[in-house]
């Protein structure tokens, strides 16, 4: 009894002072391993170190303020130990025709690199540091979304080595909103609440190193692919919210809009005869009723006349008897009428016109002066006074 009480108050405590206390070390002297010696009292803040996914090293320096006007060269080993071979860099990156880097594959965990003068027998600047302390994580792949009601689970594939030093960031923004709303949780999972399911949503995850167990810098991976999601369909993008449902409604509305316009065309179609007589009413040629007149007489039509007496012309006359006056009445007003007239005056009557039936035959007066001559027309006689005017 009083050994385990022993355990369980002494030793169990004591292990875990140990493995916290043993890890600070490993982390402090990853950090000063990977701290940098230099010589020419170089800054090393002005030096990159980049590892993209322990695949392939990238260093860059700034050569104009380190090495102004010369055109240094880069050395580099994974090499541990006394008896270190140096290679020298195949791929230098280039600013302004000045070497201001160098890529090249990752093979080690520790790496020493020396920047030399441009025959390699100067060193310049020199450092000694720990690859996987500088490591940019790849995109996440493969990533799901898995929506229940308001709440959505973000994840991604966990890469084969070492998970445990990244986090997983997730970005989201719905159309209403001018910043991203971040969220981050362990590799490779995460679960967020309070999403609305009428409104569209941007999404983006990356992966991000962790800081200081794992790096000494803090590198996250590239975004992978932005998404856009209204609850659980994947959109291509939200556009001012237009949701499928009324992206459908305007395509039926474009449709009887159309239509409408055609059934409009259609009507005016057909009453355009109708409307074009209304707006600009055809004015009849005279040249054809008169033909003869103009083309064989030139207008002359005292010449008309006489070669084309034997034309009967047809002549309605409209005319409307008053209801209040009867024919006894009507005949003495025609009495009173032909009293009044003048001794120079003389009533022409069409012949033929006590033969209608009716009754009810027109008489039209004529006034002609004494000096005016007749012409026969159409079995009349017609009077042309003095000026050549024809009077009917």
């Amino acid at each position: 009894m009083i050994t385990h009480f022993f355990t369980v108050f002494c030793v169990i405590p004591t292990m875990r002072l140990i493995f916290q206390a043993y890890l600070m070390i490993f982390i402090l002297s990853n950090l000063v391993a990977s701290q940098s010696q230099s010589s020419g009292g170089k800054n090393a803040t002005n030096i990159t170190i980049i590892n993209f996914n322990n695949e392939k090293m990238q260093i860059t320096w700034a050569a104009r303020h380190l090495f102004p006007n010369e055109n240094v060269s880069f050395f580099y080993t994974f090499d541990e130990g006394k008896n270190k071979v140096l290679k020298p860099c195949t791929t230098y990156l280039l600013d302004q025709d000045y070497n201001s880097g160098c890529l090249f594959k990752t093979e080690g965990p520790t790496l020493a690199i020396s920047i030399r003068n441009s025959n390699g027998s100067e060193e310049l600047f020199s450092k000694n540091l720990k690859a996987d302390f500088y490591i940019k994580p790849s995109p996440p792949e493969n990533v799901t979304f898995f929506w229940e009601e308001d709440t959505v689970t973000v994840s991604c594939n966990k890469p084969k080595r070492n998970a445990w030093c990244l986090t997983l960031e997730l970005q989201y923004k719905s159309k209403f909103d001018k910043e991203w709303q971040s969220r981050t949780s362990k590799c490779c999972s995460i679960g967020e609440q309070g999403f609305d399911p009428r409104k569209c949503y941007s999404f983006r995850v990356r992966l991000r190193r962790r800081v200081p167990s794992c790096n000494v810098v803090e590198y996250s991976s590239d975004w992978a692919a932005e998404t856009f999601w209204m609850s659980s369909t994947l959109l291509d993008s939200c556009d001012d919210g237009i949701t499928p449902q009324s992206k459908t409604v305007i395509v039926l509305s474009c449709l009887l809009a159309v239509l409408l316009i055609m059934l409009i065309l259609l009507i005016l179609l057909c009453k355009w005869q109708r409307v074009q007589m209304s707006i600009l009413p055809a004015i009849p040629d005279p040249k054809y009723p008169f033909a003869d007149l103009f083309n064989y007489h030139n207008g002359n039509l005292q010449e008309w006349l006489d070669k084309n007496g034997h034309v009967v012309l047809q002549t309605k006359l409209e005319y409307e008897e008053p209801e209040s006056i009867t024919e006894a009445e009507s005949q003495q007003e025609d009495g009173k009428n032909s009293e009044k007239q003048g001794p120079f005056e003389k009533i022409f009557t069409f012949p033929g016109a006590a033969e209608n039936n009716d009754g009810k035959a027109p008489e039209i007066a004529c006034l002609i002066p004494a000096s005016n001559t007749t012409a026969p027309f159409a079995g009349f006689h017609m009077l042309m006074n003095d000026d050549m005017y024809v009077t009917l």
